[in-house]
């Protein structure tokens, strides 16, 4: 029976934001064991967290938070590193990504060698190499883009590889009959069919820029979300380490939003699904 439902776009939202709801209020039940609190935390402290962050010292609703608010934190500096190492990653990760993975799907005799070790790395844990980075570059920025940046490339690289492969043998065909060039076929055919799959990437992309971020903020680092929620797991501050966490989903789902609309945009020659089941 569930199976046959479809979900309108006039009720779906309501339907979301009530699943969110319940879950706010199982968890602030929960809460009320001041023992179940001290693991899980409380949503009206994290949010309470949250509020202090980006809002001036002095306003806040003390109604809603009788214990007063923590402690007004340099949030704008903290996040704005971790969003500095995520674009960064993410822009660089999906460039590298892109190029090789149309250069090693284009050269049959470059892909077959590099296989094994393409395979080798994606396969490395890359946390291990958290720590190298940071001899490498230091515990700014950089050590943790590059982190980030390994993170991201092989989704990306992957998707393209095989966007390119996935190439109809008739549409190239067709395309040499009618005298295209190599580097028409690039553009005319093998990109278009890998566009599908990069920004099918690019999505995962998103969150594992900021996996990559805060990791390596958490193995080194003076600065960043992922320190400040390191600072406050080793006092025990769990609801801080909520709000951080908050903070740092909130943020991916505007990113993962651009990259969507930057897809809705480049990607109109495409039905969507709605408009397929339609026809």
């Amino acid at each position: 029976m569930w199976q046959n439902i479809k979900p309108s776009d006039k009720n779906l939202r309501y339907w979301q934001v009530g699943l969110l709801v319940v879950f706010l209020g199982l968890w602030q039940l929960a809460s009320r064991d001041q023992q179940l609190a001290f693991f899980l935390g409380e949503p009206v402290k994290v949010a309470g967290r949250v509020w202090s962050w980006f809002m001036p010292l002095g306003i806040g609703p003390s109604l809603l938070f009788p214990d007063g608010l923590p402690g007004n934190a340099d949030i704008y500096l903290h996040l704005g590193t971790t969003l500095l190492e995520t674009v960064l990653a993410f822009g660089i990760g999906t460039v590298l990504g892109l190029a090789f993975g149309l250069w090693l799907a284009l050269a049959p005799l470059a892909g077959a060698i590099m296989d094994p070790y393409i395979k080798a790395a994606n396969s490395m844990p890359r946390v291990i190499l958290a720590p190298i980075f940071a001899m490498w570059f230091g515990l700014g920025i950089w050590s943790k883009v590059a982190l980030a940046v390994t993170l991201v490339f092989f989704i990306v690289f992957f998707n393209v590889y095989q966007g390119v492969k996935e190439v109809s043998p008739v549409v190239l065909a067709n395309a040499r009959m009618l005298g295209a060039s190599q580097r028409q076929l690039l553009r005319t055919v093998y990109l278009p069919s890998a566009t599908s799959w990069v920004f099918s990437s690019l999505h995962t992309s998103v969150g594992l820029a900021f996996v990559g971020a805060v990791v390596g903020e958490y193995l080194g680092s003076a600065r960043g979300v992922g320190y400040l929620i390191l600072q406050a797991e080793g006092t025990f501050d769990v609801n801080t380490v909520f709000a951080g966490i908050v903070v740092l989903t909130a943020f991916a789902l505007v990113l993962d939003g651009i990259v969507g609309r930057i897809e809705r945009r480049l990607m109109k020659w495409q039905p969507r699904t709605g408009e397929t089941e339609k026809l």
